[in-house]
């Protein structure tokens, strides 16, 4: 077996996470996905992946040779997309993970324009709000919305994610409006689970003081989209994307409160592996995204 083909092996089993998912994206046995792996550790003298009966794990010296074995593969990728390109349109495969109710709201009609201006560019969407591993699971580019930390990733800020504080005219009508950030401790909220402290709201105040409210959470979850609902059904005060409120705030269904205060705001991040060079595909995706989505008020 030569080199090359011992690299897309190795790389497909990391992505796959098993050699039995490898050897059905191979269409090959898995016996023989597992013997050309012992053939290129023994080759190589070092031991790439732990093997259990339930995952493989990468050791130091496997997480070294994958991030090398993925920069060859992506410079291949690349050298033939511009030969490719110099004689015809952008192609090829986009394996993309977006947030889910950002992604459905805002992010699908951008890639849908995306596929008209570039055709022969073949999508893999993965909507979901968990935390994938880019490498790990073969993703080109993640779209994110937090405050990331570092890491060996490149991240390139798309636009701010901003917060209002609102509630439904029937919860203020039964509880009364706070005036105050402090007086929102005599409410309840809606929350995000995923948050460390579900209900711990910061703040600048007018006077431009930071501070920081705990509100009783009545509910939590990790998903917007029923946390909307469940405020626009008048059970508690939400601190909330405002890409989620326009229609209801528009239509009266929910009303800002303590609009003079500044809440903090997160980013969405178009974000992909250290590659020496970026797919033309994921470049134009990217520069597209951040064009489009820079144009928004949202």
């Amino acid at each position: 077996m030569d080199r090359f083909a011992e690299i897309q092996m190795f790389v497909h089993v990391v992505e796959a996470g098993s050699i039995s998912g490898a050897a059905e994206r191979l269409k090959v046995a898995k016996s023989a996905v597992s013997r050309r792996l012992a053939e290129l550790e023994s080759r190589l003298g070092a031991q790439l992946l732990h093997r259990t009966t339930r995952r493989l794990n990468l050791t130091d010296s496997g997480r070294a040779f994958l991030e090398q074995a993925q920069r060859i593969l992506a410079d291949l990728d690349e050298a033939e997309t511009a030969v490719s390109q110099a004689h015809g349109a952008l192609k090829g495969r986009l394996r993309v993970a977006l947030p889910l109710s950002f992604g459905l709201l805002h992010l699908t009609p951008l890639i849908e324009a995306f596929m008209t201006l570039h055709p022969e560019v073949v999508f893999d969407l993965d909507f979901n709000d968990r935390q994938i591993d880019l490498m790990q699971e073969g993703f080109d580019l993640a779209i994110r919305i937090a405050n990331l930390p570092d890491s060996s990733f490149i991240a390139r800020r798309l636009l701010p994610i901003r917060h209002l504080l609102c509630a439904s005219p029937a919860y203020l009508a039964k509880h009364g409006t706070p005036t105050s950030a402090q007086h929102l401790q005599q409410h309840v909220c809606l929350a995000y689970s995923i948050q460390a402290t579900p209900g711990l709201w910061q703040y600048r105040a007018p006077d431009g003081v930071n501070g920081s409210v705990l509100v009783p959470a009545k509910l939590k979850t990790n998903n917007g989209d029923f946390l909307l609902q469940a405020a626009l059904a008048g059970h508690g005060l939400i601190l909330h994307p405002t890409f989620y409120l326009r229609d209801a705030l528009e239509r009266g269904a929910l009303v800002p409160l303590l609009t003079d205060h500044a809440w903090p705001e997160l980013n969405a991040y178009a974000v992909y592996p250290p590659t020496r060079h970026l797919s033309s595909r994921v470049r134009a995706l990217v520069d597209f995204l951040a064009q489009r989505l820079g144009a928004l008020n949202i």
